[in-house]
C-alpha cells in the first residue's frame, strides 16, 4: 500500500439503503481509530430510484505519526484511481464500471448480485430482465479483484438493512486499516437495531474474508450454464429413474408445485404429460445431443400453466404461514408488536364462474356480458379482509379448501383442453423436427399473469399453433421453427400485439381477429342540462 496517498473508496447505494449511514460509520471509525478521513456525497437519479454515490478517502498513516502534518483530500473520485468500489445493486455496479471508475490494476470491486429492475425492464410483457452474466464479466474484466454475493438476501435473512452488510464486506476485505472491533463499536453506538446490524455485519465479514482467502474468485462470474448443478432434493425415486438428470431440477420444482396446488392425481397428470414429451424427444434426439432441452422447458412452462391462478389459489397463498412470516419479517415486527394485515380483493363474475359447472358458468357469463353491453361496468365484489383476524383467516382458509371444487369447474376444463392442444403440438413438432418441437414448447412463455393478460397470452399461443405450427406452408421445418420463434418474441415484446400481427402476416399467416368491444356511453359531468320549455 502506498503510504503517501489516501485509500479511495466509492460507495454506491440506491435510495433508502442507508448509504449515508454507511459513510458516516466509516468516517467515525476512521476518526476513532486515529486516522484522517473525508467523505463527500453526489446525489443522482437512476431509472429504479435515487442512486447516490459516496466518496471516501482515508489516509493510511495515523495522525499521531504524521508529526503535525495534515493530508490533503480530494472531493471527487477520479476514474481509474479508486482502490475500492462497493455497490448494493449489480446494474449500478456495472454503470460505475462503465464510467471508468474501476481499474484492472488497482480496484477491488465488491458488488451484490441483487437487482432492482429498471422501468425498461418492467414494461416488457416477457422476461425483460437484463442478463447478469455480461454485467459480471464486464465487472470482473475491469477490476483487480471481485467479491460477488447477494447482499440484499443476506440483509433480509439477518433482519437488517443492506448498509450493515456492506460495512461487513468492507471490513472483511481488509481494504481499510481498521481492526474489526472498531467497526463493531461504531454499530453498537447506533443504539436501536444494533443487534440485527451486527448479525448482518458478521455474515458479510465471514463471506468476504473467506473469499479473500481463496486464490481463484470465479464462482460469482460464471454464467448459469457454467455453474455446477446442485443436488436435487425432494425428487421421488421413481421419477429419478424415469427422467434423465438434465431434467431433474426443473421436474422437482414442477412436481412439488402440483402437489401443493392440487393433489397427487394432478401431480401424476403432470408427470404423464411430461413423459409424452420425453418419449418424443428421445426418438428425435436419441444421442441426447440437445441435453433434453425440450423436456426441461416443458417441465417449467407446463407446471406454471397447470397451476393457473384462481380465487382458490389466491386465498391459499394469502393465508399461508410462510406469507405471514414473510410479512412479519418485512415490517420487522417484534414479539410485542401488534401487526394487522388487510388484503383487498375484487373478484368478478369470471372468477366465480370459474368454479361453477359449464352450464351455470355460461349463465353467469352471459348475465355479466349483458351488463357490459348495456353500458354498465363488469360486476365485481370489492372485499377487505383482515388476515390478522380469526374471521378473516378462517374465511380465506375456507376458500382455500375448495380445491376439490376447482377440478369440477368450467375454467379447469377449459385450461386442460388448451394445455392438451399445446402439448399435442409440442409432441407432433418434436416428432417432425427437434427444433420445431422446442420452439413450440418455448411458446409456454406466452402464458402469464391473470385476467385479460392471461387470456391474451392463451389466444396468442392458440393462434400460433393453428396458423404457424400446422397452418401456413413453409419451405422447411427449420423455416417453420424460425417463424414460430419470431412470432413468440414479437408477442412478448409488444403487449398490444401489433408486432405479432405483422410477424404473422410476414410468414403468410392471418393476423389475429379483432375482438368486439362494447361501446360505453357516459354522461358528461360538466355539461349543463338543457332547460325545459315552459
Amino acid at each position: 500500500m502506498n503510504q503517501q496517498k489516501p485509500i479511495t473508496l466509492l460507495i454506491c447505494a440506491l435510495g433508502g439503503e442507508g448509504g449515508g449511514v454507511l459513510t458516516e460509520w466509516l468516517v467515525d471509525i476512521a476518526l476513532a481509530s486515529g486516522y484522517a478521513a473525508q467523505s463527500t456525497s453526489i446525489p443522482g437519479v437512476a431509472q429504479r430510484t435515487g442512486a447516490t454515490t459516496y466518496y471516501l478517502e482515508v489516509f493510511p498513516v495515523p495522525l499521531a505519526e504524521l508529526g503535525g502534518r495534515r493530508p490533503v483530500f480530494s472531493l471527487n473520485p477520479v476514474p481509474g484511481a479508486l482502490d475500492g468500489v462497493i455497490s448494493s445493486e449489480l446494474l449500478e455496479t456495472a454503470r460505475q464500471v462503465g464510467n471508468g471508475m474501476a481499474s484492472p490494476q488497482r480496484t477491488l470491486v465488491i458488488t451484490s448480485t441483487s437487482r432492482t429492475l429498471t422501468t425498461a425492464e418492467r414494461v416488457v410483457p416477457g422476461d425483460g430482465r437484463t442478463d447478469p452474466a455480461p454485467l459480471l464479466q464486464a465487472i470482473g474484466a475491469q477490476s483487480r479483484t471481485t467479491q460477488v454475493f447477494d447482499m440484499g438476501q443476506m440483509a433480509k435473512d439477518c433482519g437488517t438493512v443492506v448498509s450493515a452488510v456492506m460495512l461487513g464486506a468492507i471490513a472483511g476485505s481488509g481494504l481499510l486499516p481498521f481492526v474489526r472491533q472498531a467497526y463493531e463499536d461504531a454499530i453498537r453506538q447506533g443504539g436501536k437495531g444494533a443487534d440485527a446490524s451486527l448479525r448482518g455485519f458478521d455474515c458479510a465479514f465471514a463471506q468476504v474474508s473467506a473469499q479473500q482467502a481463496q486464490t481463484a474468485l470465479v464462482s460469482g462470474l460464471l454464467s448459469n450454464d457454467e455453474r455446477p448443478t446442485p443436488a436435487v432434493r425432494g425428487l421421488e425415486v421413481d421419477l429419478v429413474k424415469i427422467f434423465p438428470p438434465a431434467v431433474h431440477e426443473m421436474l422437482a420444482l414442477g412436481h412439488a408445485r402440483m402437489l401443493e396446488y392440487q393433489d397427487r392425481d394432478y401431480a401424476d397428470l403432470y408427470v404423464q404429460r411430461l413423459q409424452r414429451v420425453l418419449r418424443a424427444e428421445q426418438l428425435a434426439d436419441p444421442a441426447a445431443a440437445q441435453a433434453y432441452a425440450t423436456t426441461r422447458e416443458m417441465a417449467r412452462w407446463l407446471a406454471l400453466w397447470m397451476a393457473f391462478d384462481d380465487i382458490v389459489r389466491v386465498a391459499d397463498l394469502k393465508s399461508s404461514a410462510s406469507r405471514w412470516q414473510r410479512v412479519h419479517g418485512e415490517v420487522k415486527a417484534g414479539a410485542d408488536d401488534l401487526l394487522q394485515v388487510y388484503d383487498h380483493f375484487k373478484p368478478g363474475a369470471a372468477e366465480f364462474a370459474a368454479l361453477l359447472p359449464a352450464s351455470l358458468a355460461a349463465r353467469v357469463t352471459r348475465w355479466d356480458r349483458k351488463r357490459v353491453a348495456s353500458g354498465k361496468a363488469p360486476w365485481a365484489l370489492p372485499l377487505k379482509v383482515g388476515t390478522h383476524s380469526v374471521f378473516g383467516m378462517l374465511s380465506l382458509r375456507l376458500l382455500a379448501s375448495l380445491k376439490w371444487l376447482r377440478v369440477r369447474g368450467s375454467r379447469y376444463a377449459t385450461e386442460q383442453t388448451l394445455i392438451t392442444q399445446w402439448l399435442d403440438g409440442v409432441v407432433r413438432g418434436t416428432q417432425t423436427d427437434w427444433q420445431l418441437g422446442h420452439e413450440i414448447a418455448l411458446c409456454g412463455r406466452l402464458i402469464k399473469g391473470y385476467g385479460s393478460t392471461n387470456e391474451r397470452g392463451k389466444d396468442n399461443l392458440m393462434h400460433v399453433l393453428e396458423h404457424l405450427a400446422t397452418g401456413a406452408s413453409f419451405a422447411s421445418n427449420e423455416s417453420r421453427a424460425t417463424a414460430i420463434a419470431q412470432a413468440r418474441e414479437a408477442a412478448l415484446a409488444d403487449e398490444a400485439g401489433k408486432a405479432l400481427d405483422q410477424t404473422l402476416v410476414q410468414h403468410g399467416a392471418p393476423a389475429r381477429p379483432v375482438k368486439a368491444q362494447p361501446i360505453r356511453w357516459m354522461q358528461n359531468p360538466h355539461r349543463k342540462p338543457r332547460a325545459r320549455p315552459s
